[in-house]
C-alpha cells in the first residue's frame, strides 16, 4: 500500500494533468482533494487535448479508480458538461468516477455572488474566475454549504431554497448592476443533479482507509499551485482551499503519515494568472516569447498568463512547506532558442538581501536578484533520453536541484504524454 501526493509549486498551470496521466498507470486510484472547476488540467495524447475541470486526469485509464474528494467544490452544471464531453470516448465513467458526500456543491447564486462581489471591488479586483469557488468556500466555513450527500435528502429542494434566498439577500446588499435569470439557472442546475445522482456517492474517508487495508495505491491529485494556498500563498491573490501537501489530508481524510512520496511539480520559467505580485514578471520580449511558445492561456478561463523568469526562492518555500521528496520539471522545450536565461536566487527585500520568500513580495518591497545561464538551440521536443539534452539544459537542472536539495526526475519536452524523460 501507499499514498503518494503529486501538487504543482508555483502559481498553477504547471502541468500537472499530463503528470497524472502519466503516472496513473502505477496506481489503482487517483484521487482530486481540493479546488473546483476554476481549475482546469490538460491531457494530450493520440494527437487530441482534453481538459478536465473536476474529473481526476485519470479518467483515460482502463483500470483505476477515481475519486473526487471533499475537500472539491462541485458544480453539477460544468460536472455534466464535462462528463456530456467525455462521452465520445466511451469511458465507462459511471464505474470509474465516485464522489465523496462530503464535497461542497456550488450553487447558481455562488456564481452570482461571485460575480457581485468582484464587480463591487473596482481597481482592487482580486482575479477570481467568476466560477462560484470563492463563495461556495465561504458557505462550506460558515457552516451555510450544500453537500453531495444533501442531494440524497427528501428536503434537499427546501434546503436549496433557503440557502439561495439568503445569497440573493446578500447579491442586494452588493449594490451593484447584475443581470441574470435565476429560473432558468436553476433549471439547468436541478437537471444536471438529476445527472449527477446516476453516479455512486461515498463516505471517502472509509473508503479510502478500506483500499489502504486493502493494499491498494493512491495518487492525490492537487487542482492548482502552492503559492495559490489560502494559507501559504500570495494573499489575498489566492484560491479558497488549501493547495499544498496538508490539503491532501483534509481534502481526503487520508492520514498524514500514510503520505509517502510528494511529487512536485514546477515549469522551467514562471507564468501566473490574474492579479497578484509576481517578482520575476518579463515585461520585455522575453515574456512575450515564454508566452507564445508556451501556449500560456488558461485552459479554463482562456485568460493569457503573465509570464517571467524562474524564481527558485518561490519554489524552494513551495518545496518546504510539502515536504517534496521528487521534483519534475516542464516545459524545458518553451526556452529552447534563449541566447541567456535568468533565475532568481535572492530577493533584495527592504534593501536587505534575503534568499527565504517573505511576508509581502509586492514591488515596492522585492527585487530579484539573477543569477545568468547559457541557453540552448535545439529542439528537444522529438528527444527520448537524458543524454540526449544538450549541456546547457543539464546544467540547468543540475543548478535547480543543488539549490532545492530534491533530485529532478522527470523532464518534460512536449505536451503529449509521449514527451516526457525519466531521469
Amino acid at each position: 500500500m501507499k499514498v503518494d501526493l503529486l501538487l504543482g509549486l508555483q502559481w498553477g498551470d504547471e502541468g500537472k494533468g499530463k503528470i497524472v496521466d502519466v503516472l496513473t498507470s502505477k496506481y489503482d486510484i487517483i484521487a482530486r482533494f481540493q479546488g473546483g472547476p476554476n481549475a482546469g488540467h490538460t491531457l494530450e495524447f493520440d494527437g487530441i487535448k482534453h481538459v478536465l475541470r473536476t474529473i481526476p486526469s485519470g479518467i483515460f485509464h482502463e483500470n483505476n479508480i477515481n475519486i473526487i474528494g471533499n475537500g472539491v467544490v462541485i458544480d453539477p452544471v460544468v460536472f455534466k458538461s464535462e462528463i456530456d464531453g467525455l462521452a465520445k470516448f466511451n469511458l465507462d465513467i459511471k464505474s470509474k468516477l465516485i464522489i465523496s458526500r462530503k464535497a461542497h456543491l456550488i450553487l447558481p447564486t455562488h456564481r452570482l455572488l461571485d460575480a457581485a462581489s468582484e464587480a463591487s471591488k473596482g481597481a482592487a479586483k482580486i482575479g477570481s474566475t467568476l466560477k462560484g469557488i470563492g463563495p461556495t468556500y465561504m458557505d462550506k466555513t460558515g457552516r451555510n454549504g450544500l453537500r453531495i450527500g444533501d442531494i440524497e435528502l427528501a428536503d434537499f429542494k427546501e434546503r436549496y431554497r433557503a440557502l439561495a434566498n439568503k445569497h440573493e439577500e446578500i447579491i442586494k446588499f452588493y449594490n451593484v448592476p447584475l443581470e441574470y435569470n435565476l429560473a432558468e439557472m436553476e433549471a439547468e442546475f436541478f437537471e444536471a443533479i438529476e445527472d449527477l445522482k446516476k453516479l455512486t456517492f461515498i463516505d471517502s474517508e472509509e473508503y479510502f482507509a478500506q483500499a489502504q487495508r486493502a493494499g491498494k495505491s493512491i495518487l492525490c491529485e492537487g487542482a492548482q499551485g502552492s503559492l495559490l494556498d489560502v494559507d501559504f500563498g500570495t494573499y489575498p491573490f489566492v484560491t479558497s482551499s488549501n493547495t499544498t501537501a496538508a490539503g491532501a489530508c483534509t481534502g481526503l481524510g487520508i492520514a498524514p503519515n500514510k503520505i509517502k512520496d510528494v511529487y512536485g511539480i514546477f515549469k522551467a520559467y514562471t507564468t501566473r494568472v490574474g492579479s497578484g505580485p509576481f517578482p520575476t514578471e518579463d515585461f520585455e520580449e522575453a515574456g512575450d516569447i515564454m508566452a507564445k511558445v508556451g501556449n500560456e492561456f488558461g485552459s479554463v478561463t482562456g485568460r493569457k498568463r503573465r509570464c517571467g523568469w524562474l524564481d527558485l526562492v518561490a519554489l524552494k518555500y513551495a518545496v518546504q512547506v510539502n515536504g517534496v521528496t521528487q521534483l519534475m520539471m516542464m516545459k524545458g522545450d518553451v526556452l529552447s532558442g534563449f541566447e541567456t536565461l535568468k533565475v532568481c536566487t535572492a530577493y533584495k527585500y527592504k534593501g536587505e538581501v534575503i534568499t527565504h520568500f517573505p511576508y509581502n513580495i509586492e514591488p515596492e518591497n522585492v527585487t530579484p536578484i539573477y543569477t545568468e545561464f547559457k541557453g540552448w538551440q535545439s529542439d528537444l521536443t522529438q528527444m527520448k533520453t537524458y543524454e540526449e539534452l544538450p549541456q546547457e539544459l543539464k546544467t540547468y537542472i543540475e543548478f535547480i536541484e543543488k539549490s532545492l536539495e530534491v533530485p529532478v526526475q522527470v523532464v518534460s519536452v512536449g505536451p503529449d504524454r509521449t514527451q516526457t524523460i525519466n531521469r
